[in-house]
């Protein structure tokens, strides 16, 4: 799968690198603050690459710290599992390799500032998978 070219311009900006499954827990360990990007396939989420063009002005509004990476398509719903990505496009936001929260979807500027800041100041806690929570039945002696 290959990336769109407003994607792909992203990539060649100096903060911004390509992560996959095989890169996602380097990329994770890394120190500080960072931002996955999900953006999906553009023909069936086209807002991904309105993302892509914003990003770097988000970056450059929230901190010039702040690491970007983007998800390889072909890894995209692996990774996305892993991270608990629902939703393209999506942004990940990490700290020290801890959550922070995902804003997803295009927003509005002042929104996207706005929920990207709240995100970037909450309590880093273990990140979120996809998935059924597995809760075990009060057994009455017996077995269903």
């Amino acid at each position: 799968m290959t990336l769109h070219p407003l994607v792909e311009r992203l990539l060649a900006h100096p903060a911004t690198q390509r992560v996959d499954a095989a890169t996602l827990d380097a990329w994770l360990e890394a120190a500080g603050d960072g931002v996955l990007f999900f953006s999906g396939d553009p023909v069936r989420f086209p807002e991904g690459t309105d993302v892509a063009v914003v990003l770097p002005e988000l970056r450059a509004a929230l901190g010039q710290g702040l690491r970007i990476g983007v998800v390889a398509r072909a890894d995209e719903d692996a990774l996305a599992r892993r991270v608990g990505v629902q939703r393209w496009p999506s942004l990940v936001f990490l700290r020290d390799g801890a959550y922070l929260g995902t804003v997803s979807g295009m927003q509005d500027w002042d929104v996207f500032l706005r929920d990207a800041a709240q995100v970037l100041a909450a309590a880093p806690r273990r990140l979120p998978s996809i998935g059924i929570p597995v809760v075990a039945a009060e057994s009455a002696g017996h077995c269903h």
